[in-house]
């Protein structure tokens, strides 16, 4: 089985009720025949993910992630087309696709309040059956890889947000499901617990094969865990492909900074347009990606004492800007045509 996740043609839409001009009789009038608007949070997305992928699920706010998350988990029903979860329908076959799947919502939890942290996921073995030994087995090796054995028989409301978080990863796991969705896992966390989090998904993915389907706002969620971006906006597919390929077409000119021993005044290279006048650091621009470190120092000769060199690619947020500003500007052209 390759293609363990199917989304068809698939389309979502709400029927939102509108306010009424003030007044007793509009009031009447709303109440007795309520005017309602079509608001299509997903509007006809077609993509497949195979087994053990780890893919990215991107856009702004109010760009239907994740409803497109809770239509794969069975949550909500599609309005058209299919969606299809380990070669089953999710919202007609929820049950049983739940001992299959994980789900991780950065917003909402599933942990018992104050019960301790251990007496949640007793409940959790019940609820999936998971047998003695793999139960004893999966938490042991869960509470290692996401360090949670200080503070498993605390109270839940003692932890703290990163804690809780490990907390529910570990949790979305203990019946080994074989995909795992992830609402934006990392909001809210600092730097370190970012950091834990992000490690840990990256050797559940590598190492068991867990299927990782992610939506986040944190760019360096989907760099650190994520070869695979889809893309999308007003509930329209933009891009589903490598991040590599995103970034090879928007990436781009990369950062080259030269450190000197003292100020050499401003600095002229062939290959680079200066973002700053002088100093003893100075950053530019590469024109070319085919200018190399070699090039850069046979360019500067012994003219000028450098410290230090480096070349930096373009971050993930700026490929993405990029890549919304250049999709923006051709709708504009568009617009201007039409």
């Amino acid at each position: 089985m390759s293609n363990i996740i199917h989304v068809d043609d698939v389309s979502k839409i709400f029927q939102l009720r509108q306010r009424q001009a003030a007044g007793f009789a509009a009031a009447v009038k709303s109440f007795f025949a309520p005017a309602y608007k079509e608001v299509r949070a997903v509007d006809g997305i077609s993509f497949k993910i195979d087994a053990g992928e780890a893919v990215g699920y991107l856009g702004p706010n109010g760009a239907g992630k994740s409803t497109m998350i809770k239509m794969m988990t069975g949550i909500l029903v599609p309005s058209a087309g299919k969606v299809s979860v380990l070669q089953r329908t999710p919202h007609t076959q929820r049950l049983v696709n739940s001992l299959e799947i994980g789900v991780v919502f950065g917003q909402r939890s599933q942990l018992w309040w104050d019960l301790p942290v251990r007496d949640s996921f007793e409940l959790h073995r019940r609820m999936y059956q998971i047998d003695d030994a793999r139960f004893k087995h999966n938490l042991a090796l869960l509470s290692e890889m996401l360090g949670i054995a200080p503070f498993i028989d605390r109270p839940v409301r003692q932890l703290s947000l990163g804690q809780k978080m490990r907390v529910e990863i570990a949790m979305s796991l203990l019946h080994n499901p074989k995909v795992l969705f992830l609402d934006e896992p990392t909001i809210g966390l600092d730097v370190v617990a970012k950091d834990a989090v992000r490690k840990f998904l990256t050797q559940v993915n590598r190492e068991q094969g867990v299927t990782i389907i992610l939506t986040t706002h944190d760019l360096q969620d989907i760099e650190q865990i994520c070869p695979r971006l889809i893309m999308v906006d007003e509930g329209k597919l933009l891009f589903d492909g490598a991040l590599s390929e995103l970034r090879s077409a928007f990436g781009g000119r990369r950062k080259l900074t030269l450190e000197f021993q003292s100020d050499p005044g401003p600095v002229r290279l062939r290959r680079a347009t200066a973002l700053a006048g002088g100093g003893i650091r100075q950053e530019f621009l590469l024109d070319s990606d085919a200018a190399t470190l070699v090039d850069i120092m046979s360019e500067l000769g012994q003219r000028h004492m450098l410290k230090d060199i480096a070349i930096e690619a373009p971050d993930i947020e700026e490929v993405i800007r990029t890549y919304y500003q250049t999709r923006e500007k051709r709708s504009d052209r568009l617009a201007a045509h039409v």
